[in-house]
């Protein structure tokens, strides 16, 4: 059992930055790959980003790439989102997401393969 609990959503302006905390605890947290997705209002939930359990892989949805950078800290089994130069497009409940069994360097994109979900936190920009 994982369980996640995201921090740091909030009211941002255009141009603005944030960034994003996942605490993860439970005996397999600091060995899963775990990735960010978001759910737009009125959208379906949609990937962000991932990062393989080693943090040496990545892989960003083309929408954030060069603004969004993934990064973990499994000493503190925490996953970080940093966020730049966003825009309101970025509006979004903003999930991290846990593969607990995974292969060493793989990173994971699709929704039905991850294991654990946390509950969300909004992120709102405005123009």
């Amino acid at each position: 059992q994982v369980q996640l609990v995201e921090s740091g959503g909030g009211l941002v302006q255009t141009g603005g930055s944030l960034r994003l905390s996942c605490a993860a605890s439970g005996r397999t947290s600091s060995s899963s790959a775990m990735g960010w997705f978001r759910q737009p209002p009125g959208k379906e939930r949609e990937f962000v980003v991932a990062i393989s359990r080693g943090g040496g892989n990545t892989y960003y949805a083309d929408s954030v790439k060069g603004r969004f950078t993934i990064s973990r800290d499994n000493a503190k089994n925490t996953l970080y989102l940093q966020m730049n130069s966003m825009e309101p497009e970025d509006t979004a409940v903003y999930y991290c997401a846990a593969v607990v069994y995974p292969d060493y360097r793989r990173i994971y994109y699709q929704e039905r393969e991850y294991d654990y979900w946390g509950q969300g936190t909004q992120v709102t920009v405005s123009s």
